[in-house]
This record gives structure tokens, sequence and C-alpha cells, in this order.
């Protein structure tokens, strides 16, 4: 098989790179710009990522599409208009290339979505099921993807499957986890012992495993997944998860969940504090039902491999 992969050079898409190659795959890699990729790729370039971008080149030949270049969520976004700039991309330039896809013949597109699309949290764990509720630019972009690309299946023979992962970790991991990881191997000490919560997060591994599936199987096709490692934590017990496979003890002091809120509002990071308290959980059943699939690395596992390339 032969696929076109767009995000190629970031985290999530280096790690399905690496897997692909190893399936026997051919992989030819979308780039807005000249970039160092793996030489057993083909890269092309496309440009920037909107409602115009030409992608006839890049998808001839393609069987399958994974999308994974998007814009990204920032806290502090800096654009005039946060919604037009992430629908630009996230939208639109998403139906510009599933539509050239369809038109070039593609028989399976993949599109990484978020468990954004459901919301920003909640006790229960979210399902397909559940009504979508985006509350940021970012998700409700996504969402309004989700949505075209399935009517999209319906209307062409290009099968579509749309998985919406939680936080995503593994070797080479940015932003705040790697922030976290880095706090626990100084030894700093985290005033979060008293938050009793639960998150679902996915390795980086697992979500390659479950995005390979997505292409190879039947039950995938026009289809909505969300996906986790199936090990939901508290945010107190992820830091001792982290602490235990670097080998350093886990400095978390009961500070008053109150204060936390306090000091979140007195700082301007009432949001960051609220998804830190808060619950956010995936059910992956869905997929496991309709593919057999079951994520292939446990947390613990993942955390290891994780902080061994830290």
């Amino acid at each position: 098989m032969k696929v076109l992969v767009t995000g190629a050079s970031g985290f999530i898409g280096q790690a399905f790179i690496k897997a692909a190659l190893e399936k026997g795959w051919r992989v030819r890699c979308a780039l807005r710009s000249p970039a160092s990729m793996p030489t057993s790729c083909e890269s092309v370039v496309v440009g920037e990522i909107g409602e115009s971008t030409d992608w006839r080149a890049a998808l001839q030949g393609c069987e399958a599409v994974v999308h994974l270049a998007a814009r990204v969520h920032v806290m502090k976004d800096d654009a005039a208009d946060p919604l037009a700039a992430f629908r630009a991309v996230n939208t639109l330039g998403t139906l510009r290339l599933a539509q050239q896809a369809a038109e070039a013949g593609v028989k399976r597109f993949l599109f990484m979505s978020t468990i954004k699309v459901n919301g920003e949290g909640r006790d229960a764990p979210y399902t397909e099921a559940d009504a979508p509720a985006p509350e940021e630019p970012y998700a409700v972009s996504k969402a309004e993807a989700e949505t075209a690309l399935m009517a999209l299946a319906e209307a062409t023979p290009m099968a579509v499957t749309i998985l919406r992962p939680p936080l995503v970790y593994g070797a080479g991991v940015r932003a705040n986890f790697l922030s976290l990881m880095l706090a626990v191997r100084r030894g700093l000490p985290l005033p979060l012992a008293n938050i009793h919560n639960k998150r679902s997060l996915i390795y980086s591994g697992n979500l390659v495993s479950a995005m390979t599936t997505g292409l190879e199987r039947e039950g995938a096709k026009n289809r909505i997944f969300l996906v986790s490692d199936g090990q939901d934590v508290s945010t107190p017990d992820l830091i001792r998860a982290i602490a235990k496979a670097m080998g350093r003890p886990a400095r978390l002091l009961p500070v008053p969940l109150i204060l936390l809120r306090c000091g979140g509002l007195l700082f301007g990071k009432q949001k960051q504090v609220s998804r830190l308290l808060g619950s956010l959980s995936a059910d992956p059943a869905a997929l496991s039902q309709a593919t057999g699939w079951h994520p292939p690395t446990s947390l613990e596992q993942g955390l290891s491999e994780t902080v061994r390339l830290l």
C-alpha cells in the first residue's frame, strides 16, 4: 500500500512512518516546506494547507491518506479571528485534501481529530454516541471537518476513518507532558496530591497501532472512534508512574484544591488549572468491537519508553 502522510515531520507522523515502513508500505510525505525526512520516504512539497491547496501531484498513485497536519491548539492565540484561522486549515484544508483524494481514486482516508470534539471533560467517560460539544476554536474546526468528511464518505467510494485521541505521549513528546516529566526528574515538589480525577492518555505506539488498524480493517470504514490506552489515571497517579519509570521519588504536596483554583485565578490560568483538576476520559471499546484492536502497550511500558529517551 502506498500512503500519503501529512504532518509527516511531527511527533505522531514520525512514529507512524516508522511503523508503516516496517509493515512494508510505501510512504510519501507531504511537506509545507522542504525539510529533512527519512531517506526511505518519498517527499513532495505542497505549501500551506488551505481550501486552494493543489494535492493532485502528491496523491498520484496513493491508495490511502493519513491526514495529521493541522493548525494546532494554543493557549494564547494571536490570530485576529482564531476560529477563522483554524477553519482555514483544519476544516477547509482537510475537505480540499479529501475531495481531491476521492477524485484521485484513494481508497482509505484516515483523519486525526481530537477528544476535545466531545468536550473539555466530565466525570463519565466519553463515547462515540455522545453528541459533539466542542468548546474552543480548535475543537470546533475539527468537529466541522469530521462532519464534512463523513458526508464525503457517503457520496464517494472512498472510506473514511476518524480517530479522536486524548493526550498523546511517547518518545519525543513536547509541551506540557515534557514539562511535567522534567519537573519530576528534577525532584520539584508538585502541589497535586489532593487531586482525584480520571484522565485518559494514549501512547504514541498505541495510537499508531490504531491508525494502521483503521486503514486495514473493514470494520473501521466510515466510522469515528475514540482511542486511549484503556488505563485511566489521576494526575497524581500519573506523576507517580512517571517517577517510578525514572527511578525517582514522586514529590507530591497535599495542597487544598481551592488554593490551586485561587492561584489559577490570580495568575490568569483558570483554564489550565481546571483541566489539571478535572476528568477527561475516552472509552475505546467501539474500535475494539469493530476491528478487534487492543492497545499493544500498557501505560507503564509506554511511560518507561518515553522517559528512556528523555
